[in-house]
């Protein structure tokens, strides 16, 4: 419940003139520490904007960029996640998308001259968030007289060590653990006494400059066109079936790397990872793809075209499954688009091909492919490059490999590029 990342910051000023690239998601993290100072959590910010407005949609992003786009820098291993809430945020559709075990939400007080009636109106929110599994954080206000009833719903309160005089540190340390069963955290530490002081006390992690200014994670997004996004809502509102969906997600590279990687991360809570499309889709279901699908929505550029890159993309995968399904069964086929499709997402990242593939999981011989040119779909990739480059030497050598005529190579780049074309006209 640190304040603003703009008060937390030495130099406040200088990231609101900086210019805002629109692909960057920049989420500052501090750490919270136990008290042999190894790392029990991270308190997300969200610095990609140059706003300093907290509301309802910021948590909604902030949450999003962590998890579709961080990745596991963000959300590292199984460390607790502190984000803090509006309460206007607290009923949104984003909370639906986590695992609630992932995430501390932190509680603002009411504003000043909040009525009893008020504060109390808040209960059924907070128990329904805490029924579904959410720990809450409140600040030391919650020991104020007229937030007791919310007292027995915390699992954490921060005391701000900047808001109380020294010689009070111990009665609100021993009212909040008299009124609450909740694990205390020393906010804005800044000196060894302070730490020494609220150790003393029995007070288990800490949070501040003492131990860490906060360090900023920079990720570089794709996103898909909102007509694409628009496709997709469409069809879920309309309860389409699993395969026009898959469909969809095989037309865009950008829908389907940031749906894969979504679902992939910590903070979606899943034991097995997903390789698919269908699987995803399945795994996820409407409701939550819609969801998933609003938020990327807000986040995403509102110009049209998929960039030339993203066209390739799609004109690789398609060939891919179509030279593949002469050869090889039809889940192999799935594989073989995944690998023409993710084969350029070093360029649309702008970042290495093995960097981009840590933030999403895919098959083994998939990774093969993309990463090592190795496996069974190494000479269909090799294949595909060649029809698109005018490469007469490899693509005699891994058609001949592959046992495939001139013609039905030809063909099939034919009928990709076709197909590839359509998709824009849809």
């Amino acid at each position: 419940m640190s304040s603003t990342p703009e008060q937390d910051t030495p130099d406040a000023a200088s990231p609101a003139v900086e210019p805002v690239d629109e692909n960057l998601a920049i989420i500052a993290r501090q750490a919270i520490v136990d008290e042999s100072r190894a790392v029990y959590g991270y308190e997300l910010f969200d610095r990609s904007t140059a706003s300093d407005s907290h509301t309802a949609a910021s948590d909604a992003a902030l949450l999003f960029n962590a998890l579709s786009y961080a990745g596991t820098e963000a959300l590292v291993g199984k460390k607790t996640v502190f984000i803090n809430c509006t309460h206007d945020s607290l009923s949104g559709g984003h909370l639906e998308l986590i695992h609630p075990e992932k995430v501390v939400l932190e509680i603002p007080p009411l504003p000043d001259g909040a009525t009893p009636e008020e504060i109390e109106g808040r209960l059924p929110t907070l128990e329904a968030l805490r029924t579904r599994g959410f720990r809450l954080a409140f600040d030391q206000q919650a020991l104020k007289r007229a937030y007791t009833s919310w007292l027995p719903l915390a699992a954490f309160i921060k005391l701000d060590m900047q808001a109380f005089k020294p010689e009070l540190a111990a009665p609100l340390v021993k009212f909040a653990t008299t009124h609450s069963k909740a694990t205390l955290v020393a906010e804005k530490v800044e000196t060894a006494e302070q730490y020494e002081l609220m150790k003393s006390l029995g007070v288990k992690l800490f949070q501040g400059y003492w131990f860490a200014l906060p360090s900023l994670v920079k990720a570089t997004t794709i996103r898909p066109s909102q007509a694409t996004i628009i496709q997709l809502i469409n069809l879920v509102r309309k309860q389409a079936s699993t395969a026009e969906i898959e469909d969809l997600l095989k037309k865009d590279p950008t829908l389907s790397f940031n749906l894969l990687r979504f679902i992939n991360s910590s903070g979606f809570g899943l034991s097995c990872e997903i390789t698919s499309f269908r699987h995803a889709v399945m795994i996820l279901g409407l409701k939550k793809l819609f969801r998933w699908a609003a938020l990327l929505m807000t986040t995403s550029r509102a110009d049209g075209a998929p960039p030339a890159v993203g066209q390739t993309a799609v004109v690789r995968g398609r060939l891919m499954e179509l030279l593949a399904a002469e050869l090889l069964p039809p889940e192999e086929c799935d594989n073989a688009f995944v690998v023409g499709v993710f084969s350029l997402l070093d360029t649309m990242l702008g970042v290495p091909l093995e960097k981009a593939l840590e933030s999403v999981a895919l098959p083994e011989p998939v990774m093969d492919a993309l990463l090592r040119r190795t496996g069974v779909f190494a000479p269909f990739l090799e294949l595909t490059i060649a029809c698109e480059t005018g490469d007469e030497v490899a693509f005699a050598k891994n058609a001949d490999a592959l046992h495939l005529s001139n013609r039905q190579v030809n063909w099939a780049h034919l009928q990709a590029l076709t197909w590839a074309e359509s998709l824009n006209e849809e």
